[in-house]
């Protein structure tokens, strides 16, 4: 995995050539292999179309009443403690928590009628997030590539000297690291590349102060720390290379080891990642939480080009109390949301980022009244019926597609599933879903198998 860590000098940057050896100190610390390397960097970077995905990844299961799917004329017990408002598309209606959405409705795809019918976390996490049915609760290892990690395989970044994918602080599903976000049987080098392992997992109303990650800057102003280990690395290194030599390996090798060094050592990588440049002003308007902070280093790392960047916003497991459960996280995602739509606008990238809003299912119509030593009233898992949010992307906004019936149980028009919405994903970057790759037995796997775009907005 690309991780921005401190660790000891590892044995993964092999065959640094003298000149660069004592940059290598970045690339031990990092993690990061040359076969890792060789990958990313000589089959990815030629195909980039400067199209991005950011990924709002709501971890838990956030509840589509609440949200995006509200059924004011329900029952009492399903329509739950919200009301509804009117956005700037007529007929379109969401929950009244989420002004900043309904001033962008405009810009957005409401999916209400996606479903897989599972209420497992994982299993549902893993076909959300990969387009495929495979992991489940008794099951863990991710079976199938992410699509994030797909995505990093096929483009690769957008502009040299920046990661393909990366996941704010790190990318997880269901308390996995990377979880079914990961790259599975194509290599740990589609990974993504992530920000912060130690401060992670990161609730709406964390005050944790998130600046420019301080992993990255101690690498980069570190020298004494590090030294020793740099000048053992160079021992080992020499040694490896006069072998290397020998089988006439060694030229190419130095040259995509100095691609590695160079993406962490690169200007535009450096800038993108700290967000205190930014006007505090513009920056506000994301929130200083972290969620809001995370979304506005989004903005900035695919406008320097970075491909697919995952925004963590955990916690939405609300068994019980789903009024304040919802209610604290949901004004932290309506902020972020407002402010990345206005930027990408402002910027007129608003053609050419896509952002999802989704996690592994949605919530129980029906209220219950709590769980063992919270009788306050919640709601369970659903798998059956839920929304995702697409906004952006030069997609045909301003649109609900699909619908469940009067009490949101299940899909009564245009129903989808995790496939589709993943097969639109990499229609809209113009990658082909049936091209193959081996997995660790030898066994070719189309990206996706079953599927169709959802056409409506394409």
């Amino acid at each position: 995995m690309l991780q921005i860590q401190s660790s000891k000098v590892s044995r993964n940057c092999q065959g640094i050539s003298r000149r660069t050896a004592l940059k290598a100190g970045f690339c031990g610390l990092l993690g990061l292999s040359l076969a890792d390397m060789l990958k990313l960097q000589s089959q990815a970077s030629e195909v980039s179309r400067n199209k991005s995905v950011i990924l709002m990844w709501l971890d838990g299961g956030p509840s589509h009443m609440e949200t995006y799917d509200p059924k004011p004329e329900a029952p009492t017990e399903y329509r739950g403690p919200y009301g509804v408002i009117n956005t700037n598309v007529p007929g379109i209606r969401i929950a009244d928590i989420l002004p900043q959405h309904a001033r962008h409705a405009d810009k957005m795809v409401f999916l209400r009628s996606m479903h897989h019918d599972t209420g497992d976390h994982f299993a549902g996490a893993h076909w959300m997030l990969t387009g495929r049915a495979g992991s489940t609760a008794a099951n863990l290892p991710q079976m199938y590539p992410s699509a994030g990690s797909y995505i990093a395989r096929a483009l690769g970044p957008n502009q040299p000297g920046m990661p393909a994918y990366v996941g704010l602080p790190s990318a997880q599903s269901i308390y996995l690291f990377p979880g079914y976000m990961g790259a599975a049987y194509l290599g740990a080098q589609y990974n993504p590349f992530d920000v912060d392992r130690e401060q992670q997992y990161l609730g709406a109303n964390s005050n944790v102060r998130i600046g420019s990650p301080r992993r990255l800057q101690n690498l980069l102003r570190s020298q004494s720390g590090t030294m020793e280990n740099r000048l053992s690395l160079v021992r080992s290194l020499d040694t490896m290379r006069r072998d290397l030599d020998r089988s006439g390996t060694m030229d190419a090798m130095d040259r995509y080891q100095q691609q590695a060094v160079d993406l962490i050592m690169s200007p535009r990588a450096r800038d993108a990642f700290d967000i205190d440049r930014e006007d505090p002003r513009l920056a506000d308007r994301y929130g200083q939480g972290p969620w809001g902070r995370y979304t506005l280093m989004a903005r900035r790392l695919v406008q320097a080009g970075v491909t697919f960047v995952t925004v963590d916003m955990p916690h939405w497991d609300d068994h019980s109390n789903i009024r304040d459960g919802h209610g604290y996280k949901l004004p932290h995602v309506d902020r972020a949301v407002g402010a990345l739509l206005e930027d990408l606008e402002t910027l007129g990238m608003s053609n050419d980022v896509l952002l999802i809003v989704m996690g592994e299912f949605g919530r129980t119509p029906r209220i219950n009244t709590g769980q063992p030593g919270i009788p306050i009233p919640g709601r369970d898992h659903w798998g059956n019926a839920f929304s995702v949010l697409l906004a952006g992307g030069g997609l045909r906004t301003g649109q609900v597609i699909g619908a469940t019936n009067s009490r949101a149980e299940h899909p009564v028009s245009r129903a989808l599933r995790p496939h589709d919405l993943m097969q639109t994903v990499y229609r809209w970057l113009g990658i082909d879903p049936a091209q193959t790759f081996r997995d660790h037995s030898g066994r070719p796997h189309a990206i996706l198998d079953q599927g169709a775009p959802i056409h409506e907005i394409l």
